[in-house]
């Protein structure tokens, strides 16, 4: 895609409030080698940054080689999940520049319908983002649990686990 090309938004009330959006960034060029432990814990500081400045929780979310995925849920109607990816996208691309890579322009969202929304629904959309390390072969079947670069951001629940029996 090139810096001309946009995707299509919902209007701007559709990512506010109590909104639920599957998010996806993607590596520029689909690069490789930046994803590691420093990195990763890097990423939760400033992915809890932008939760907290924005009144979101991140239910899970997965960093693959190449792409990451991000759960969010507003929690007040103050709630601004636009706001909040740009924000945690120009601190993301900061950091990622000081190793030559960086996100595609804009990110790929779901924002879900109110059909997608109802509990079963929610689960089934985390289980499936979960999952992206055995579709990629990174972990062995139903070891999603194990991959290290997944997790869940709360803001106030840092001891919470996305794989905890009463997560």
């Amino acid at each position: 895609m090139s810096k001309r090309d946009h995707l299509r938004r919902l209007d701007a009330n559709a990512y506010r409030g109590n909104a639920v959006v599957h998010w996806t960034m993607t590596m520029r060029d689909r690069r490789t080698g930046w994803l590691d432990a420093m990195f990763y814990y890097h990423f939760r500081e400033l992915l809890t940054h932008s939760l907290f400045r924005y009144a979101i929780a991140c239910p899970i979310f997965c960093l693959m080689p190449d792409h990451m995925h991000l759960i969010w849920i507003g929690i007040l109607d103050s709630s601004d999940q636009k706001l909040a990816m740009k924000h945690l996208r120009t601190r993301l691309n900061q950091s990622l520049r000081k190793i030559d890579v960086e996100l595609q322009d804009q990110p790929y969202d779901h924002v879900l319908r109110p059909e997608e929304r109802n509990e079963t629904a929610i689960v089934e959309t985390c289980d499936y983002l979960a999952r992206n390390p055995e579709r990629a072969e990174l972990v062995p079947l139903d070891g999603y649990a194990e991959y290290p670069y997944s997790g869940c951001l709360v803001p106030g629940y840092p001891e919470l686990k996305p794989f905890q029996p009463d997560f």
